[in-house]
């Protein structure tokens, strides 16, 4: 009867998750190279599963297992499928990638779909402790993913940097956690609310441990100034694995600052909203102008990347209707990048890594359509409309202004400036696609169905660019079920 009690079957996607991921696991130890196309299938048909799963126990309600410590709300259900498929996406998109590499190999799809678990259970997390689990799993499956191509001495750098500063940071947040409930007593999310409306608490304590909180997420998001990491492990990655580290951690890292700082900790949002106002400018500027100065594409995208989450912070700021912007521009992020690492993969080859702006010169004349792809992935990174960048931007903008902060304008106003300096960047990709000579004539392979899912995934941004109610309606519904 205690099992019962548990109410377990709210767990069911991540139960689908482990239980395909441990299969993956026993069935590799049987195949060789060329056999390994059986681990990619049944890669993908788990994360497609564990979606499925998460479409089954879909409702309206929000509803809490062990004890809990584990939430199934409509933020949670909606930033998993994300998860989910996006990482099904991915597997496909890196696949011809990998086989070039040589790292077609089991550990690339167990190690995606335990960073996939981890992200699952910081986004479902009622308490700091599960949080902080799920923020380990898929923090340890990154460092172990980035340093995969064991004879590359670039990336074996970005995973141990990577990995000291992650541990860095993960510390501060472990310790800042426990400040936290020195103050307050408490654990779970709810409990710390309202300990904080009680007045039970020990305000100076908390925030102190809110300090250390906020230095541990802004790491997870790349925030200025904890962003040492980001382009080194952007530029060192394998791109397979840097287009997981870019995109699918960020609408993770959204829900689980949602979790601490608005379901937690939302009666010192007082506190907490100038650090994350102050990080965002920072963001903004340091990113949009240090991108500028890139040759490569991987690094210009890291720094693109910063000033992306100093739109996201900024719409912490604004309120419960900037929440909404939050989700939505994460769920916009994650679709852009997925679309753009996957044009960098289908342009690489066995010889050479299409990781420079020159390697994209002249694409066009090679192949108008994915250079057409490539040009809605950067129009829509720069916010030009009708796409869906623009809309994330123009939400986080509309919901800053609707706060009525005495210094909510200048901010927007600066946000906005610093965007125009970022469309330089991103059309000096597209005036290299576009008005250069080719820089190879070799042929662009690759799977069919990637190159099919590709052409979705980037068309995707344009029709919900130009039809976005739909799915900003679906992410407004999610927040007010979990608030």
């Amino acid at each position: 009867m205690e099992l019962l009690n548990l109410n377990i079957g709210l767990a069911a996607p991540e139960i689908v998750l482990l239980c395909g991921l441990f299969s993956v696991l026993l069935v590799d130890l049987w195949l060789n190279d060329e056999q390994r196309y059986i681990s990619h299938f049944l890669s993908i048909g788990v994360m497609v599963a564990a979606a499925v799963a998460q479409f089954l126990i879909w409702g309206h309600d929000s509803a809490a297992a062990f004890h809990g410590m584990y939430l199934a709300d409509g933020i949670s259900k909606l930033g998993k499928t994300v998860v989910y498929l996006g990482t099904a996406l991915l597997f496909v998109y890196a696949k011809p990638y990998n086989q070039a590499r040589g790292i077609f190999k089991g550990e690339y799809y167990t190690l995606a779909m335990f960073a996939a678990v981890g992200a699952s259970v910081m986004i479902s997390a009622g308490h700091f402790l599960v949080a902080y689990i799920g923020l380990e799993l898929l923090s340890l499956s990154l460092y172990a993913l980035i340093a995969l191509r064991r004879d590359s001495a670039r990336a074996a750098e970005a995973a141990l940097k990577y990995f000291v500063l992650g541990a860095l940071a993960s510390g501060l947040l472990l310790y800042g956690i426990s400040v936290v409930y020195g103050a307050t007593g408490k654990l779970e999310f709810a409990a710390v609310s309202e300990a904080l409306l009680t007045q039970s608490a020990n305000l100076w304590l908390l925030k102190l441990g809110l300090l250390m909180i906020v230095a541990g997420i802004a790491f997870k998001f790349g925030a200025v100034p904890f962003h040492m990491w980001l382009p080194d492990v952007y530029q060192g990655a394998p791109t397979s694995a840097a287009g997981l580290i870019g995109t699918l951690p960020k609408i993770a890292a959204t829900v689980f600052a949602f979790r601490i700082l608005v379901y937690g900790l939302a009666a010192v949002k007082a506190d907490w909203q100038p650090m994350f106002a102050g990080l965002a400018v920072l963001s903004l500027l340091l990113g949009n102008l240090v991108a500028i100065m890139q040759t490569n594409i991987k690094r210009m995208l890291a720094y693109s990347t910063i000033s992306h989450m100093g739109f996201i912070l900024l719409s912490f700021v604004a309120g419960q209707m900037g929440l909404s912007a939050a989700v939505y521009y994460a769920i916009t992020y994650v679709l852009t990048g997925l679309a753009g690492f996957g044009v960098l993969m289908l342009l690489s080859r066995e010889d050479a890594e299409c990781e420079n702006i020159a390697d994209l010169a002249g694409l066009n004349q090679r192949n108008a359509w994915y250079a057409f792809i490539m040009l809605l992935v950067m129009f829509s990174m720069a916010g030009i409309p009708p796409l869906m960048g623009f809309y994330a931007k123009f939400a986080v903008i509309k919901a800053l202004l609707a706060a009525q902060y005495v210094w909510a304008l200048p901010v927007a106003v600066f946000a906005v400036m610093m965007n125009l300096i970022g469309a330089f960047y991103y059309l000096r990709v597209v005036r290299a696609m576009y008005f250069e000579e080719k820089a190879s004539d070799a042929p662009i392979t690759g799977d069919a169905s990637g190159r099919v899912l590709l052409s979705v995934n980037g068309l995707m941004l344009l029709v919900w660019g130009v039809f976005p109610a739909h799915l900003m309606a679906l992410v407004a519904q999610a927040i007010d079920t979990a608030l």
